[in-house]
């Protein structure tokens, strides 16, 4: 199972994913705004960050910039966005369009962070 950081600041998404998430057996970590999301980063120890794009303050392009200056810069990012066109060329490992399935974010999870097929 993974450890996720998930950074987003529409509260329902993340209660949603949450919830869906840990029913999966993974451990989820939430922060409401890129800010908050990066600074949990680097007190973390995370094995995929999903962010969404557009948030207030610290964006998605911010976080990954953040992320991959950091020592732990190969940790794989999810991007989640209504607006995917503003992700291309920003960094993120993987893309999915709001709104998309619990089931595609697993699949995302486990071609990014090499999770078993028994636990997706």
């Amino acid at each position: 199972m993974c450890t996720i950081l998930l950074i987003d600041d529409e509260e329902v998404i993340v209660k949603m994913l949450k919830m869906a998430l840990e029913m999966y057996g993974h451990r989820v970590e939430t922060a409401s705004d890129g800010c908050e999301g990066v600074r949990k980063f680097s007190e973390g120890d995370f094995d995929v960050v999903i962010t969404d794009m557009v948030m207030p303050g610290l964006d998605g392009k911010g976080v990954v910039r953040y992320i991959r200056e950091s020592k732990r810069n190969q940790t794989p990012i999810i991007g989640v966005s209504g607006t995917p066109w503003l992700m291309e060329n920003a960094g993120f490992d993987s893309v999915l369009p709001k709104p998309f399935s619990i089931k595609a974010l697993i699949e995302s999870l486990h071609n990014l962070a090499m999770i078993p097929a028994e636990a997706v």
